[in-house]
């Protein structure tokens, strides 16, 4: 994808109006499809001289190969962390090769959310997983109890998936020759390349954005382009349906659903960095004599500004996501609040069960009482069982009493002394209440 210097979007990397692509063979078994060019015209195509009207180039590159790899590294003199941290899911967010007036490289690597429609979802399919993007798991294989792996894609009640996609970008900022590469893990579902290739277009496609184009020479604003892009497909995830099922009836599936929000959060975190980065890290290029300060100016402004709508889209959606958490909570709340109301009423049946029984146990501990009046010979008497029972409950209330510190029998804060002789002190506190009580009121 190429960004002319009138901001019009072309696609046409050989320079005879056709679309080039490869797609290097990974072996007999492989799914990829047939290749368009070899290793060597590609090499070629890289180092052909490009036509002077081209602003910045975006290449995205799928099913990585090594010769591949070396290819781009070689000719645009990219570190190999780039690709290390691409193929391993770190993410990262840096500038190296700074040189003033002439330019440098800017990377970003960091996850992002996406959908798998209900649709697609129907069709034996793999989608990409930070652990294993080399070797995705299938869809259809998905657990139906929706383990907590935030890692994993999560299978919706409506058929729709959510699973965490790459987007690893690395510019090459200079004054006439500016490149964007972006790689993209395996997928079989949807080729990512493919669809962010699709979707550069519709952005070419938007006057919006064609009038930023025509405005500032700026290759960042293409970079910003394609983080917006990601963006919008996050705010999609967060708003379509797959995210609003909270019945108290799917109780199972809320733990999960509030995991994969927190995940959320922290992937919401990273776009914001990534964002802000990009409005700390300005185009040294635009420093060179070929911009008048008055292109300088403008850019500026036009990029302090949409990367202050950007940031501003993303705390709109961390928001959302902490609505959806709340929401979340409070049916999980509710689940457990009639969970215990169940539980309440199983022991009111058990208490009722158990007073049905209450007469006929009083009667059983009544009868194997060993008192002369119901068992002759014996020397007990229900005088003497009445007077050691009052007795020793009247001892244990007095210990509770004493030992207790807020209570309505002695002063708040008194000594264990005082507690102690709370029988004799209640009596005179008593009766000084009463005489408050009867006193009569004088009228004013």
């Amino acid at each position: 994808m190429d960004v002319d210097d009138d901001g019009k979007f072309t696609t046409d990397m050989k320079g005879d109006g056709s679309t080039s692509s490869i797609t290097p063979d990974i072996g007999e078994k492989s799914h990829t499809s047939p290749v368009p060019i070899t290793n060597d015209e590609f090499w070629d195509m890289l180092q052909r001289e490009r036509r002077g009207n081209i602003r910045v180039r975006s290449l995205s590159v799928e099913h990585l190969t090594s010769p591949v790899l070396c290819m781009l590294g070689t000719t645009y003199n990219i570190e190999p962390f780039f690709f290390t941290s691409s193929i391993n899911w770190i993410p990262s967010r840096y500038q190296e090769a700074l040189s003033h007036g002439k330019g440098d490289h800017i990377t970003i690597t960091l996850p992002f959310v996406r959908t798998i429609q209900r649709e697609l979802n129907s069709r034996s399919s793999t989608a990409p997983t930070p652990r294993s993007p080399a070797t995705p798991r299938s869809l259809q294989s998905l657990s139906t109890d929706n383990e907590i792996n935030t890692e994993k894609p999560l299978k919706m009640l409506n058929g729709d998936v959510l699973f965490i996609d790459l987007l690893a970008i690395h510019m090459v900022r200079s004054t006439d020759k500016s490149t964007i590469i972006s790689y993209h893990p395996e997928s079989r579902l949807v080729s990512s390349a493919k669809r962010l290739h699709l979707l550069m277009e519709l952005v070419g496609d938007s006057v919006y954005w064609q009038n930023i184009f025509s405005k500032s020479k700026d290759p960042t604003f293409l970079f910003l382009a394609i983080l917006w892009v990601e963006v919008i497909l996050f705010k999609y995830t967060q708003e379509s349906d797959v995210l609003k099922e909270s019945r108290v009836e799917h109780t199972h599936d809320l733990h999960t659903l509030q995991a994969h929000l927190l995940h959320y959060q922290s992937l919401l975190h990273a776009f914001q960095l990534s964002v802000s980065f990009i409005d700390k890290t300005p185009n040294p290029a635009m420093e060179s004599e070929n911009f008048f300060d008055e292109q300088r100016d403008v850019s500026n402004e036009l990029m302090k500004k949409e990367c202050e709508n950007l940031l501003n889209e993303i705390d709109r959606l961390q928001k959302r996501r902490e609505m959806l958490s709340k929401r979340l909570k409070n049916v999980m709340n509710l689940a457990f609040a009639n969970v215990n109301i169940r539980d309440s009423a199983s022991m009111r049946q058990v208490a009722y069960m158990t007073m049905i029984f209450l007469p006929a146990s009083l009667i059983a501990s009544i009868f194997g009482m060993n008192v002369k009046e119901i068992n002759p010979g014996t020397l007990g008497t229900i005088v003497l069982y009445a007077e050691v029972t009052i007795a020793l409950t009247a001892f244990i209330f007095y210990v509770v009493v004493t030992l207790q510190t807020h209570t309505s029998f002695h002063k708040h804060g008194a000594s264990l002394w005082k507690r102690a002789v709370w029988p004799i002190i209640l009596p005179g506190r008593l009766w000084g209440k009463l005489k408050v009580i009867r006193r009569p009121v004088t009228p004013p």
